[in-house]
Parts: structure tokens; C-alpha cells; sequence
């Protein structure tokens, strides 16, 4: 019997009895204080099902050991969801002190699932003759994958080394977890205030409009704040014409995690790569990367940076053309200083609009979130056959969450989608896509219940929230991800949707981002706030004509963290000071002084926060060299909604999960595999 603070039953237990509207959890019911005993109590109750597969008398066969450790978890997993959901979208003292205590005590438990000898030597006898099982494809390479996952996680080391590298774990994860929370203390508290007049020169009425919200929403009613969020610092660098101000904000937003104090991040990332070295050592890797990379489509570091390297030099050289011309732009202002990283952005727009006749702040009143959340599901339905309904009143995590209902094309129940677009404080910054169920077949099945989670600017009551075309692009790349986990029709739970190679995982976010810039897509949802009419041809034109335009610093300063991070987990040993790597690698790399890092080192929360694109940063480029490929194919059939092609995305792409190789997969849709041109040209690097 699960127990809870409260003493419910499990069947009563709204934290593993999902009994709320569509199938999901009462969101109403939870609180707090119940999930410590909650946790306690679904380790407990997973510790009994493994012990019950480990010592089954019966011979290891797929039904009774792979598909029943498959099948365990349920209530961790439950519980888990909503945590971690809350953790990263609407967390508080509560959450984050339980999540320190959390995050460790959850590596624990499965450090002594993977480690577990009685139960991995069932999973190897049936490996060892997974050849005579008469196995499906899926069911082979979930073996496989199940018994490389125990292998990596130390199944075969020797007791001592066992119980080092669990400690490892464990010591990582309470790491990250502080990492994650560090660098949202300092988003959550810097904040600058600004005044009518001069301070608001040339910014826009709809940066204005989100900052006199952001003041308000902290007890500021008549000012105007910068906020670390970038909906609006990255408009704020592009617009202000007030240089002092932009330098002030620039250097507060590359600061974060790295301000002194209890929020700094600098020891942390020091003891995250000397652990993750020594870990690669125990399970026989010369390297941390040479590890991650072992179970990826790219396999080795060196494929990463034959990948990496050449992008890098081509982006470099359009920097310098680019500064150039920046240069000319300030030295009109009387600006005769080197361009600095907070003047890019600025003197950016303004050679967009001299070369272009517009800037980024004309797209803006014809981006209304509601109608490119329309376009996005309108994408869905055209490619997949979806309809989406929102369901008005199903109590989330947060009264902004918005509840839809999805249905495939014969109006048969396809997922759920839930959707959180604005920024507050209590949400660590970014986008991101996960799921609080994922859907399989096995057992009784299981339906998506899939979320997306976006940081936009909240509007003032009444007036729409109007996206630069960059959020526009977010969102739908999200939801590709979210239409990865709605879409997945796969038997087994660990192939689901989104638990691919992480440099494939990116693939169908990235392709669905070419859908919004379709010009009957735009043509149909690309209409003023105001008027309803649609964006005017020419400035249709326009922008799609500068869609590669300022590609050398967006480049620059992605792939300037890419290999950075290849660069940290590519030692043997880990650097004694890493601010200092990370500055003698860039210096190393000839990194342009105009721009920085998207990702610095003391935020670089996709690395250190947890381990998900540790060595693995990269993956964004590799799978947009698939992406480019792909949607080339539909603009040479001369329909972006070939029907054909469609289904073949959906079968091989979108449904697939990784329940089959994923090179095996990109090939059954395309016939190859792609070089890095289609990439190169789409980034206008050529």
C-alpha cells in the first residue's frame, strides 16, 4: 500500500491515482508537503517489483524479466512527473529544498536497480542468446539497449568500483540540481528599473508594454524593467538605442552563475567535470565524451569536431565581413570603439533594415501567439491528420496551462497537450518539451500526456502576446518535439517517443521550424493584431528574404558552446580552474570579442544541470544537418504537405520513437543519409 503524508490509500493518492479530467493527474489535490512520502513510498513499492523479477525461480524469458522491469516504476514514475514538472515550471523554497533532497536519493535507487546482480544476470542470459529468441526489431534493440543501459550504469564493475561510481551519481545529480537552481535565483532576482522618457528610447510599444507588465508584476507600478528573461532582454540589446543600458543588461545576463555568493556556480562545475572524468575512467572510457558519444549516432568525439570544425571557420569569416559593416553603422553614431558584444544586436537591426527596408519590431504585431499556436496545429492536421480542442477549466500546475485534447484523423484518442507560455519567476528560463506519461502499447497501453513549456512575455490584460519571429520559430520547434511523444506507436515504454539517440532527438523540432515560414502558412496566420489583415507582401518578402541574414553571430555563438563542451568532457582529466578553460579555449578557437557564448559556462544549464547534452551540445547542429535534407525533399515535390512524403515522415520520423536504429530510420524516409551542404546553405554559410 502506497502511503502518502496524508495516509491515502494509492488508489486515493492523486500523486500516483491520476483521476483528474483526460485522464490526468488532480491537480487540485496535490500538495507540497506530500511528495517527500510520496517518493519514499514509490522507491519502496518499485524496490518490491524488481526483487520480484531478480528472483523469479522461473528461467529469464522477454515476458518475465524484460517486460516486467519494463512495466516497473509506475508509482516512482508518477510521482516523479509532476514533480519535476513543477521543479522546473512552478517551483518555490518547498520544491527546491525537496529537490536537493530528491535528485540524489533518485540515483540512488536506480544506481541499485542497474547494479543489481541478481537481475542483470537475467538480462544477459537473454542477451547472450538474443539471436536464437526469434525477437521482432523492436524487441531486439530494446534488449539491446536494455542491456548496454546496465552495462553503462556499471552492472559489471567490480563491488568496489560499484559502489564509487553510485556515489558519483548521486553526488552529480545533488550537483545539478543546485546548478539549475543557482541560475535561477539570479534570473528570478536581477532586475533593472527603468524611467520614462530617454530610458525608453527606441524601444517599441510592445517591449514597452512587457516591461511596464514585468515592473508591475514585482511592485513596481509605473516603471519599466529589464528582466533576464530573453523575450525581453534580447529585444531590449536589439532596440535600445541607450549603450549604457544595453551594456548594463548584456553583462548582467552573461554573469548569471557567476556573481559570488551562495548562486555562484563556479565550484559546482569544477567538481561535475572532475566526477564525470573519473566516471568515464571506471566504465573504461578514456574521456567523458568518448562515454556520451559511445551511444549516440555520432559514436566518437572526432566525428563531432569534423562536424563542428569547418562550420566554425565558415561562420567566423561572414562575422568578419558582418563586424565590418556594424562598424561603418557605429562609426555614423560616433561610436569609433571596436563593436562590443552588447552593440551586435543593436547595429544588427540596423543593417537588417537598411539592407531590407524592415526590422524584426515590423513582424511582431503579425505574430500573435494565439494565431501561430493556431498555425501550429493547423501544420499537425495537414502532415497527421490531428485536430487539437482545448478543454477550458482542467486545473494544471498553474492556472496559465492550457489543456488540449488530440484526436487523430478517424477521431479516435491520439494524446493530451498542455501548453505554459509565459515567463514568471518561479520557471527556470528556456523551452522545453517532456512528457507526464508517455504512450506505448505494452501491457495495457498507455496514452501521451505531453507538455510544452515557453518563457514569453506576459502581456498586460487584454492585449494579445505578440512573439518575435525567434519565439514564433521556438514554439514550433517545441511542439515538433511535443508531436515526437503525441505521435509515438511503439509496444515498448522505453522506445517511446522522444527516447532516441540525442543527436536524432532533435530532428523532428528542427524540421517542424520550416513549416512556420511556408508562405501559405504565414499568409493565413500572419495577420495584425489590430486589423486582421495579412502581413502586407512586401514585408512577407522581406523577411523571408532575410531569413539567413546575421548568420554568422548566431553561429558563432552556438557553436562557440558546442565546443566548449566538447572541449571540458574531450580531457582526461578535468580542468583545475574551468572559467579559464573555457576563456583559453575560445581564445584558442579565435572567438570574434563582438560576440559571446549563447550558453557561458556558469549557465550552461543544458550541460550542467544534469548531464542530458553533457558532450552533447553538438547534437543541435547534427540534427540540423538531417533537418535541412529533409525538407528539402518536400520543396522538390513542390508541396510542403506532400501527402506521400508525410507518411513516411510520420511512420519513420515521428511514430518510430527509437524503436530501430535512427540512421536505419532517417534512411527509410529519405534513401540516405545527408552530407552538411543542405545544412551550410540553409544557415547561409555558402
Amino acid at each position: 500500500m502506497l502511503q502518502t503524508s496524508s495516509s491515502e490509500t494509492r488508489d486515493s493518492n492523486p500523486l500516483t491515482h491520476w483521476n483528474g479530467p483526460l485522464g490526468l493527474p488532480d491537480f487540485d489535490r496535490i500538495k507540497d508537503e506530500d511528495f517527500a512520502a510520496a517518493f519514499d513510498a514509490a522507491f519502496a513499492s518499485h524496490n518490491k517489483e524488481i526483487a520480484s523479477i531478480a528472483g523469479n525461480p522461473e528461467a529469464p524469458t522477454v515476458e518475465n524479466t524484460l517486460a516486467a522491469l519494463e512495466l516497473s516504476g509506475d508509482a516512482p514514475s508518477r510521482v516523479s512527473a509532476i514533480f519535476w514538472c513543477k521543479a522546473g515550471a512552478h517551483t518555490n523554497d518547498a520544491i527546491q529544498a525537496l529537490e536537493r533532497e530528491i535528485a540524489p536519493k533518485m540515483a540512488r535507487h536506480f544506481s541499485a536497480i542497474h547494479m543489481n546482480e541478481t537481475l542483470f544476470a537475467r538480462i544477459d542470459a537473454l542477451y547472450g542468446k538474443r539471436d536464437d529468441l526469434g525477437l521482432d526489431g523492436e524487441t531486439g534493440r530494446v534488449l539491446e539497449k536494455t542491456w548496454k543501459r546496465f552495462v553503462r550504469a556499471g552492472a559489471r564493475l567490480d563491488p568496489e568500483k560499484k559502489q564509487r561510481l553510485a556515489a558519483i551519481n548521486e553526488e552529480l545529480a545533488t550537483l545539478g540540481a543546485r546548478f539549475g537552481q543557482n541560475v535561477l535565483a539570479d534570473e528570478r532576482d536581477w532586475v533593472h528599473f527603468l524611467d520614462e522618457g530617454d530610458d525608453l528610447a527606441g524601444l517599441p510599444d510592445f517591449l514597452v508594454s512587457a516591461m511596464a507588465e514585468a515592473a508591475e508584476s514585482r511592485g513596481k507600478s509605473g516603471k519599466y524593467a529589464i528582466t533576464l528573461s530573453r523575450s525581453i532582454i534580447e529585444p531590449f540589446l536589439a532596440l535600445s538605442h541607450r549603450r549604457d543600458l544595453r551594456e548594463i543588461a548584456f553583462n548582467a545576463f552573461v554573469k548569471r552563475g557567476e556573481n559570488g555568493g551562495a548562486s555562484d556556480n563556479g565550484e559546482i562545475v569544477k567538481r561535475t567535470l572532475e566526477l564525470r572524468a573519473e566516471k568515464a575512467k571506471l566504465l573504461g572510457y578514456p574521456n567523458f565524451a568518448a562515454f556520451k558519444l559511445d551511444d549516440t549516432m555520432a559514436k566518437t568525439p572526432d566525428a563531432v569536431m569534423e562536424l563542428l570544425e569547418p562550420v566554425w571557420d565558415k561562420a567566423r569569416e561572414k562575422v568578419a565581413e558582418d563586424d565590418r559593416e556594424l562598424q561603418r553603422l557605429a562609426a555614423i553614431d560616433g561610436q569609433n570603439q571596436p563593436i562590443a558584444p552588447w552593440d551586435w544586436r543593436y547595429y544588427a537591426e540596423r543593417l537588417r533594415a537598411e539592407r531590407f527596408a524592415f526590422d524584426e519590431a515590423e513582424l511582431k504585431p503579425y505574430l500573435q501567439l494565439e494565431k501561430v499556436i493556431a498555425a501550429c496545429f493547423d501544420v499537425a492536421g495537414r502532415l497527421f491528420g490531428l485536430t487539437f480542442e482545448e478543454k477550458a477549466g482542467v486545473a494544471a500546475w498553474h492556472p496559465d496551462v492550457r489543456v488540449f485534447e488530440v484526436r487523430d484523423g478517424d477521431g479516435s484518442e491520439r494524446a493530451v497537450f498542455l501548453a505554459d507560455y509565459f515567463n514568471r519567476p518561479s520557471k527556470r528560463s528556456g523551452a522545453w518539451m517532456s512528457s507526464l506519461q508517455s504512450g506505448y502499447k505494452l501491457g495495457g497501453g498507455s496514452k501521451p500526456i505531453v507538455y510544452n513549456i515557453m518563457n514569453f512575455a506576459k502581456p498586460p490584460k487584454g492585449q494579445p502576446a505578440l512573439l518575435s519571429m525567434d519565439e514564433a520559430r521556438t514554439l514550433f520547434h517545441e511542439f515538433g518535439h511535443a508531436l515526437h511523444g503525441m505521435l509515438t506507436d511503439v509496444t515498448w515504454p522505453s522506445v517511446s517517443g522522444t527516447s532516441v539517440s540525442r543527436d536524432f532527438v532533435e530532428l523532428p523540432s528542427q524540421l517542424y521550424e520550416h513549416w512556420l515560414t511556408v508562405p501559405e502558412i504565414l499568409k493565413k496566420y500572419a495577420v495584425h493584431h489590430r486589423t486582421g489583415e495579412p502581413m502586407p507582401a512586401d514585408l512577407l518578402e522581406k523577411m523571408l528574404a532575410a531569413r539567413t541574414f546575421d548568420a554568422g553571430f548566431t553561429t558563432v555563438e552556438f557553436t562557440a558552446s558546442a565546443l566548449v563542451d566538447m572541449a571540458y568532457h574531450s580531457q582526461s582529466e578535468a580542468p583545475s580552474d574551468p572559467l579559464r578553460f573555457e576563456a583559453e579555449t575560445l581564445e584558442r578557437l579565435q572567438m570574434p570579442s563582438a560576440i559571446a557564448m549563447r550558453h557561458r559556462t556558469p549557465h550552461f544549464l543544458h550541460v550542467f544541470s544534469g548531464d542530458g547534452y553533457s558532450a552533447g551540445y553538438y547534437s543541435y547542429m547534427w540534427s540540423e544537418v538531417l533537418d535541412a535534407d529533409a525538407f528539402k525533399a518536400f520543396e522538390e515535390t513542390g508541396n510542403p504537405f506532400d501527402p506521400e512524403l508525410a507518411a513516411k515522415l510520420h511512420r519513420y520520423v515521428y511514430a518510430a520513437g527509437g524503436s530501430a536504429d535512427p540512421e536505419k530510420l532517417y534512411t527509410a524516409f529519405s534513401g540516405r543519409m545527408p552530407s552538411p551542404e543542405a545544412m551550410m546553405e540553409k544557415r547561409g554559410l555558402v
